[in-house]
């Protein structure tokens, strides 16, 4: 059984939303703290999230915390950034057992206890967070920006996306950039975080077997906000016109080349074309009955991979492709070709029902688990749209051929982006 239930405003733009379910034998609560993305405030909130959850004035360093946690039966507590458009997300979930499992009937109190003692009651030193976990937690954020040349699939999608949008924050990439980490110190990111408590809207969610009136009343009574002016985030820019199609590429020490095209679908997720646009971005290069896959990798053999994706807040759409480096201009060539074929309208009734049943099942399945169902449903908040699962399955099966051929004479080329093989002498 699943069941969302109603929201509470424990404080201004504070919102908890408890999703009862059964299914699950843990809770998991998530703290979601909204920031613009900019790329003067990316670093810090990278570097927060992983430095909040090493140490609170009760437990004051990393090693007393987990073993808090270890006592709540194995809790866990993580936390992380995300990019939804151009909005940054500070995330921090907790997972504690289902007190149906345990024989602490306190075990969620305590949690929210830790929980505030995070977002309120960090450990500090001289009016800054501790000099010593700042300095390590800064370290190992400087290798996580660098070390992002090692996945070069992800690598350049990154890189298409920043040379698509470069005078867009959505190039900003989630996790900073070390030129601003250098600027960082210990006082500073510390008076950020009390600034960023207290006038970031923040969404709290709960999904576990547990009931409205208490988990509002625990909430209410144990998590407490100082608050200030809450900021205002602007939406982002999806319309924009393209008077050339704009090419770049880099150059690695690698064994397989990566070409990924970008498009502007022109369509946003509040339209009625929305949903088409999903379908068309999957029957391109949703998986292996896609265009993309029988044409460019099965019958042309020209790549190792290839696949397309819609991201929702930007309204863009990403074909990413790994080939030999000499297959460059042919593959570039028959992606466009497979693209224009689908806005012409050349494609099945069957395409369309392959695609719908693998978007439906990818829709299912995010009630498979509490966290894919809490991010979820996040994504609808941002979206400002409250429509159900089953809604949204009924939209996706009501998309016709002609609406699919509609939503895809919007998509527009912005930019080609090459992942290269080093030149000889480099």
């Amino acid at each position: 059984m699943l069941d969302v239930l109603g929201q509470i405003e424990l404080n201004e733009s504070v919102k908890l939303h408890t999703i009862k379910s059964n299914k699950f034998k843990t809770d998991l609560i998530g703290v979601y703290i909204r920031r613009p993305l900019l790329k003067e405030e990316a670093t810090k909130n990278s570097l927060l999230s992983m430095l909040i959850n090493k140490g609170t004035e009760k437990y004051p360093s990393f090693l007393e915390l987990n073993k808090k946690l270890e006592e709540l039966y194995g809790s866990i507590l993580v936390s992380d950034v995300s990019k939804k458009g151009e909005q940054h997300i500070i995330q921090i979930k907790m997972q504690l057992p289902s007190r149906k499992y345990v024989d602490s009937q306190d075990i969620l109190k305590e949690g929210i206890n830790i929980l505030n003692d995070v977002l309120n009651n960090q450990i500090t030193q001289d009016g800054g967070f501790k000099r010593e976990s700042f300095l390590q937690e800064k370290e190992n954020l400087r290798e996580k920006i660098e070390g992002r040349i090692n996945d070069k699939m992800k690598l350049a999608l990154e890189r298409c996306v920043e040379e698509m949008c470069v005078d867009e924050n959505y190039s900003i990439y989630e996790y900073g950039s070390i030129e601003e980490l250098e600027r960082i110190d210990e006082k500073e990111l510390y008076q950020y975080f009390k600034n960023v408590i207290a006038s970031s809207p923040i969404d709290i969610f709960i999904v576990g077997d547990v009931e409205e009136k208490e988990s509002q009343e625990l909430f209410t009574q144990l998590l407490k906000f100082e608050r200030g002016e809450i900021i205002s985030i602007p939406n982002e820019v999806i319309n924009k016109s393209i008077t050339k199609v704009k090419e770049a590429q880099d150059n690695y020490n690698i064994n397989q080349g990566k070409v990924t095209l970008g498009y502007r679908t022109n369509i946003p997720y509040k339209s009625e074309l929305y949903e088409s646009s999903i379908l068309f971005s999957n029957i391109l290069g949703g998986g292996p009955n896609s265009k993309l896959f029988k044409n460019v990798r099965e019958r042309e053999s020209l790549c190792y991979y290839i696949f397309s994706k819609v991201d929702k807040f930007k309204s863009i759409m990403l074909v990413s492709s790994g080939i030999e480096f000499q297959n460059f201009e042919k593959a570039k060539k028959l992606i466009q070709q497979e693209v224009e074929s689908l806005k012409e309208g050349r494609f099945s009734q069957e395409d369309i029902d392959i695609a719908k049943k693998s978007i439906v099942n990818s829709i299912k399945s995010l009630t498979d688990t509490p966290n894919m169902l809490m991010d979820f449903l996040y994504s609808q908040i941002l979206g400002n749209s409250f429509d159900t699962i089953e809604n949204i399955i009924s939209k996706i099966e009501a998309v016709t051929k002609d609406s699919i051929i509609e939503a895809g004479k919007k998509f527009e080329l912005d930019t080609i982006y090459f992942l290269n093989k080093e030149k000889e002498g480099q």
